[in-house]
């Protein structure tokens, strides 16, 4: 009896020995705290000059606004006319799979939010960085064109209307006094907004951000920091671009401008930053706040009598579905991404991809990254087979007639991308690689978020038979980046 007894207690003291041991491991690697601090890696900004001598009188027109400007600044307008802000196309790029060299970018690519800024430019360049940008006719050459105050002004009242103009009630002497280093306001007035209100096509993007507690982002909230801490420019060039427009590794933000490539104070933890993109972890929830369009279905658009919240229909857009303080989805990705482009050819038995994420287990240049995917439900060419950029606004229009083979022809004419007169819709799916939202370490992914029963990871999805913290799938397969012999 003495013996079992003591058996019994020697086996409760192991046991609680290795929970004692098992919690100040978690402890341990929950002091994460980085080794050097970010922010000496950070410029000092310049101190703004104020502005308010420099216009004195009424201003009638946005370029008389930027010729103002230009007096004391002008070679800014030839550098802002370099820019994607302004031209809404890419570098040359050679896209994956393709032979061509071609420029991308917002003016000419298909999404599955409002599908085409091509036949809609006059509403869609409300967010140009430009004034009177209603057609193909407008002059990209022409310096006054350019928008200063969208970037620069600081009172919060100006506002962009159809092509790009001011609205009419803009005191834009008041505005134009005002000027001074871009903040998280000027860049969220379009990018918060993206795919027509607050929050609808970024997950990790919207109002929340102008003025975000820690607990939506630590960065901007404990911090303050300002979007161009980060996306630091010079000559105007904005670096950092959203996948749904840029398909290689250029002018891209990372972590560790500011961090160490190996920022944690434990060997296991810097482990997975071979793999494991930051973001992973420390963006664990998206549309933290503000709920987040995670669907949009064209088809149902039309029909009359339907009552519902205007974020689950509208007769103009069709029916969507929201979602808040969502779990990302988690797909490897390596900088790169497929591109559908406008005329490529569709198989409307699929779900049809119009960006997707590259790379794999086996892609050394690859991490497992957080994405919003959107999966949409849009107009597409039944004969030619390929999807239709359709004009929605102004006169003809499908928000005007709701008539979808009318809307349809006008975007032919306005793209030049054929229509054969018959339609129907189809699935896709866009992909949002995620980067805001960051949380502090202790919010942040542990151990046991990724790895257990109740892991957020789908491993056989991601190419793995199982979980390699069990299995060690990558060590077995040679795929671990580094040394043998680190902490796996």
């Amino acid at each position: 009896m003495f013996r079992l007894r003591r058996l019994v207690l020697v086996g409760l003291l192991t046991a609680a020995a290795a929970a004692a041991a098992g919690a100040v491991l978690a402890a341990v690697l929950r002091d994460v705290r980085p080794k050097e601090s970010p922010r000496d890696r950070m410029p000092i900004p310049p101190v703004h000059v104020d502005h308010a001598a420099f216009f004195p009188d009424a201003l009638k027109t946005g370029p008389e606004v930027t010729r103002g400007c230009l007096r004391c600044h002008p070679q800014a307008a030839k550098d802002m006319m370099k820019t994607s802000h302004w031209t809404w196309a890419g570098q040359k790029v050679k896209l994956p799979g393709r032979e061509e060299v071609m420029r991308v970018g917002k003016l000419n690519l298909i999404n599955n939010f409002c599908i085409h800024a091509g036949p809609n430019i006059k509403i869609c360049s409300s967010c140009h960085a430009g004034y009177g940008w209603e057609d193909n006719r407008f002059d990209f050459t022409q310096e006054d064109h350019v928008d200063c105050l969208v970037c620069h002004e600081q009172t919060g009242t100006y506002q962009k209307g159809n092509a790009g103009n001011p609205k009419p009630d803009v005191d834009l002497a008041v505005v134009a006094r005002s000027v001074g280093r871009p903040t998280r306001v000027n860049c969220g007035e379009c990018h918060f907004k993206g795919g027509g209100a607050d929050a609808v096509k970024h997950g990790d993007m919207d109002g929340t951000l102008y003025f975000p507690s820690e607990r939506i982002d630590v960065h901007m909230g404990q911090h303050n920091l300002q979007c161009v801490d980060c996306h630091r420019t010079v000559k105007h060039q904005i670096p950092g671009c959203a996948m749904s427009v840029c398909i290689e590794r250029r002018m891209r933000v990372n972590c560790t401008d500011c961090h160490n490539e190996r920022p944690h104070r434990h060997d296991r933890l810097d482990a997975h930053t071979q793999t494991v993109a930051c973001q992973t972890c420390h963006i664990p929830r998206m549309a933290i706040d503000a709920p987040t369009k995670m669907s949009w279905d064209w088809s149902a658009a039309g029909q009359d009598g339907r009552t519902e919240d205007p974020h689950v229909y509208l007769k103009a857009k069709g029916s969507f579905q929201y979602a808040q303080n969502v779990r990302p989805e988690y797909y490897w990705y390596n900088g790169r991404a497929y591109r559908y482009l406008t005329g490529d050819k569709i198989d409307p038995a699929h779900v049809v991809q119009i960006n997707r994420p590259l790379g794999g287990p086996e892609d050394p240049e690859a991490k497992i990254w957080p994405f919003k995917v959107h999966r949409g439900k849009q107009v597409y060419d039944k004969k030619l087979l390929h999807l239709l950029a359709p004009q929605t606004a102004g006169p003809g229009g499908y928000w005007t007639e709701f008539d979808w083979d009318k809307a349809c022809r006008l975007g032919s004419q306005a793209t030049g991308l054929p229509y054969s007169g018959e339609y129907d819709f189809v699935a896709t799916e866009m992909y949002w690689p995620l980067s805001h939202m960051v949380q502090p370490a202790q919010k942040a992914l542990q151990c046991s978020d990724c790895h257990g029963e109740q892991g957020v990871l789908n491993w056989q999805a991601l190419g793995y038979e199982g979980d390699p913290a069990f299995r060690g799938d990558r060590w077995r397969l040679e795929l671990v980046r580094g040394t043998k012999g680190e902490s796996r």
